[in-house]
């Protein structure tokens, strides 16, 4: 396999936490939607987004997202989260992510989420500012 960091714009690793088990001893299914989470946030982190909604009053919304499970995690184990960004349209782009479990060497999770640019004052989506355009080309490469 390939580096993620050859794939993917941003890649967090973090270990497994023992809390996030469940009854049948691997990681709650609804842990992983916590790990695109760190992503897509790491992902805004990078391309400006917090300033932009601080500034102007639009950003973005989760509209859908899924998670496509392959392998159970459990503990003790490192990931790695990856995410990328495709813009789709005007008003919205799209997310990838993968878990990467260290213990096991192989993904054990993929899923998508799909972002809407939303102005809050007016509530209704809108165009993705062009500053974040260009910092999600820019990042993608």
């Amino acid at each position: 396999m390939k580096p993620l960091e050859n794939e993917y714009a941003v890649v967090l690793r973090q270990d497994i936490i023992w809390g996030d088990m469940d009854a049948f001893g691997h990681i709650n299914n609804t842990v992983y939607f916590r790990y695109f989470e760190d992503a897509r946030i790491a992902y805004f982190d990078r391309i400006g987004v917090h300033e932009q909604m601080k500034q102007f009053g639009v950003g973005p919304i989760l509209a859908t997202t899924k998670c496509s499970f392959r392998l159970p995690l459990d503990y003790p184990d490192r990931i790695h989260i990856a995410t990328r960004a495709s813009i789709l349209s005007p008003k919205k782009f799209n997310m990838e992510y993968v878990v990467f479990s260290e213990k096991h060497g192989a993904m054990t999770a993929e899923g998508d989420g799909l972002i809407v640019y939303y102005d809050y004052a007016n509530e209704k989506s809108c165009e993705i500012p062009g500053e974040i355009v260009t910092a999600i080309q820019k990042l993608e490469g």
